[in-house]
């Protein structure tokens, strides 16, 4: 007989896959946006918003919430299909996306949908925020968490290390980052652009405790998340190794679908991917 736990999980699984039928359809609609990323990202987002996050859907600024911050805010479908699974807004909004007078831009806009803490847009500035954020948590004497989800590409840039290096510093133990290590950007691959490894070893060098973790197991996602909770004194980076284009055996691996979107014909042989790989959801209509 399967424990409780397992039997959770399994349910958590069909909910990222029904997550990533709700990203295909969503680009599909909106003619434009990023697919690898959200896709890759799905596993991730149901494990915080159905597992890990302490929130309030109907009431979005509660004050014992933990804060997710999303720095790579290209990839937003997929925390905003999380959302709309969880109860911040009704589903059928999903369709929306990146359309004119949308609360569901195609960055995150915190001033126009609740639920978003802060608007991302310009790449690597998410971590900066996320680190203020639980420093002044801290400064209050508060217990929430802060969750930052970025990716491996924002490591270009010099603002994400000065971040990593203050937070470090100031031994942010509230504060864990999520990078979506899928090995890929919108110029190739990140070993090609620019290599980031050791990559672990970098982050271990400024203070942080590391955790490398495969982005596509829930359940050791969720552990990851609550090992950082015991550490004290340091901030935590969890490593989450991805496939972009996860469950797409066109889109898996292939930094062209970066910020590339299907057409009716791709849409069509994805969603029939994902409805082979995941089941049918019960209850759920095409």
């Amino acid at each position: 007989m399967k424990s409780a736990r397992i039997m959770n999980i399994k349910e958590l699984e069909k909910k990222a896959n029904e997550i990533r039928r709700d990203i295909i359809k969503m680009l599909l609609e909106a003619g434009s946006g990023h697919s690898a990323g959200p896709l890759g990202m799905a596993d991730v987002f149901t494990a915080l918003y159905f597992d890990i996050l302490k929130h309030n859907p109907k009431n979005s600024k509660w004050d014992e919430r933990d804060y997710l911050i999303l720095s790579n805010g290209h990839i937003c479908p997929v925390q905003y299909a999380a959302m709309a699974h969880a109860g911040y807004f009704p589903k059928k909004e999903l369709m929306t996306l990146r359309k004119f007078g949308t609360r569901l831009q195609g960055h995150p806009h915190n001033e126009i949908l609740p639920g978003i803490e802060v608007s991302s847009g310009p790449l690597s500035s998410g971590l900066g925020q996320a680190a203020g954020i639980a420093y002044g948590l801290k400064m209050d004497k508060k217990k929430n968490q802060v969750y930052c989800l970025g990716s491996d590409g924002e490591h270009d840039s010099g603002i994400w290390w000065e971040s990593v290096l203050w937070a470090g510093k100031h031994k942010l133990d509230n504060l864990t980052v999520i990078i979506d290590r899928n090995n890929i950007q919108i110029d190739g691959y990140t070993e090609n652009v620019l290599p980031l490894e050791p990559l672990r070893a970098k982050w271990e060098a400024f203070n942080w405790h590391v955790i490398d973790v495969d982005g596509h197991n829930i359940e050791a996602i969720i552990d990851a998340c609550n090992e950082a909770k015991a550490i004290f004194e340091k901030p935590v980076c969890i490593i989450a190794h991805t496939i972009p284009g996860k469950g797409v055996d066109f889109m898996e691996f292939d930094f062209n679908w970066h910020g590339k979107t299907p057409n009716p014909e791709e849409a069509k042989a994805a969603l029939h991917q994902l409805r082979t790989l995941g089941g049918k959801i019960k209850g759920e209509h095409e």
